[in-house]
């Protein structure tokens, strides 16, 4: 039977809301959900608890090619009160970075997950190039004397092998020095350039280092040894790292 276009109308109109009903009843109980929107790039960081439980003292080019060699991995500092190894700071902090950046949504490499690991530095770089990282975030603390105190995030400077990463890592080392210092509160020592830095010349990703504060200087060292302190600095740090992220 063919229908009027009043009638054709008229039955358009009824069906609609019963349409309206039925999805709203589907999409309650769940059979039927929302396809969830297509992400087209999951972010990937690198995160680096700087040093290890032994240090690796055997020696390796500070860059690709070069004469000028460093320690694979350096031993680190330690509290004067606390007397807690620097590289077992790192490391707490750093398995609370990654817990953040996760539920964020952000795909996260540890370089080391234990005091165990053995690994230099010129390879903790590697690593976060063979993940075309999008950042690379090592993690330290200081030995500054007893009166400096505060946070310091080093960049890298201009040298034969930096010059891919410069702009990338100036802007990921400015965002996160930011969230840190006003996450924490702590004395902002500034944002310094290296060229020294064998995990940074060894790197193609954008790559920062965080110094979290003077293990030489008392009150520095208590707080890194505070689990809340700790945490604080784990949320200054993903709070800059998603900023950084945010403008890629």
């Amino acid at each position: 039977m063919t229908l009027s276009p009043v009638a054709s109308m008229s039955r358009r109109r009824l069906l609609v809301p019963v349409l309206i009903v039925l999805t709203l009843c589907v999409g309650r109980a769940g059979f039927a959900p929302a396809p969830a929107m297509a992400v087209d790039h999951q972010y990937v960081v690198v995160v680096d608890a700087g040093h290890q439980g032994k240090a690796n003292l055997k020696r390796e080019p500070i860059g690709p090619g070069s004469r000028l060699k460093k320690p694979a991995v350096a031993g680190g500092t330690s509290g004067v009160v606390t007397h807690n190894a620097e590289s077992l700071i790192n490391l707490r902090v750093a398995l609370r970075l990654r817990t953040q950046l996760q539920a964020r949504g952000v795909k996260v490499i540890m370089i080391r997950t234990s005091q165990k690991a053995n690994v230099a530095n010129s390879r903790r770089a590697l690593i976060a190039n063979a993940a075309n990282a999008d950042l690379l975030i090592r993690l330290h603390c200081d030995a500054a004397g007893s009166k400096n105190r505060g946070v310091l995030t080093l960049i890298p400077g201009r040298n034969k092998w930096t010059g891919p990463i410069l702009a990338q890592s100036a802007l990921a080392g400015s965002a996160v020095h930011k969230a840190v210092v006003a996450t924490t509160g702590a004395k902002n020592r500034g944002i310094r350039r290296r060229t020294d830095m064998s995990g940074f010349n060894w790197s193609n990703v954008p790559c920062v280092i965080v110094e979290m504060g003077v293990m030489t200087n008392r009150a520095d060292d208590r707080l890194l040894a505070s689990p809340g302190y700790q945490n604080k600095l784990a949320t200054g740090m993903s709070n800059g790292v998603m900023n950084y992220l945010s403008t890629r």
